[in-house]
């Protein structure tokens, strides 16, 4: 059983990765667009009048995606160890309770994961669109609903295996 939460988990972290690292990859892609075409502008005193149409809006849909991702792919790492509280406990009931804080961020990611299906399915009865796009926004929440179900799913993974198995854990030591 460990095994595979284990596996579960790792397959799980690489294509949470791999949407942050898209996610990221075409931030940066749009921002550098935008970037180079408002130089060409000044530089060629508008006669290259070339836009990024929306970057803005894009730019922050992505990061959004890109956040929610890594958050989710990291999760078992991101974790601030407060010694003063743990200090003297055995390191299997550290791990222990690890993995019961991180039931937290679990239901953090149902709660999240919920709400931004309401919220899709609101965006999309009502005919939502961004400000300056006009992309539907019911595919974005949809979007950003999968990506905090796996960030709910690996902390569910996670807590299991720290709460069950006392499974060591990669966490920050405030160092």
């Amino acid at each position: 059983m460990r095994s595979l939460l284990e596996r579960a988990s790792q397959w799980l972290a690489l294509v949470c990765r791999v949407v942050a690292g898209l996610a990221l990859v075409a931030l940066l892609a749009v921002t550098i667009a935008d970037v180079g075409s408002r130089y060409l502008y000044r530089v060629t005193e508008g006669a290259l009048a070339l836009r990024v149409t929306g970057s803005v809006e894009l730019v922050s849909y992505l990061m959004l995606c890109s956040l929610l991702a890594a958050m989710a792919a990291n999760v078992e790492k991101s974790q601030v160890v407060v010694e003063a509280l743990s200090h003297g406990l055995a390191p299997g009931i550290k791990h222990r309770l690890h993995g019961v804080y991180l039931l937290g961020f679990a239901a953090l990611g149902l709660v999240l994961f919920l709400g931004l299906l309401d919220s899709a399915a609101a965006a999309a009865r009502h005919g939502e669109v961004t400000q300056d796009l006009r992309l539907p926004m019911g595919p974005i929440y949809q979007t950003a609903a999968v990506v905090s179900l796996l960030l709910g799913l690996r902390s569910l993974i996670h807590a299991l295996l720290g709460a069950i198995f006392g499974a060591t854990q990669e966490v920050s030591h405030g160092e």
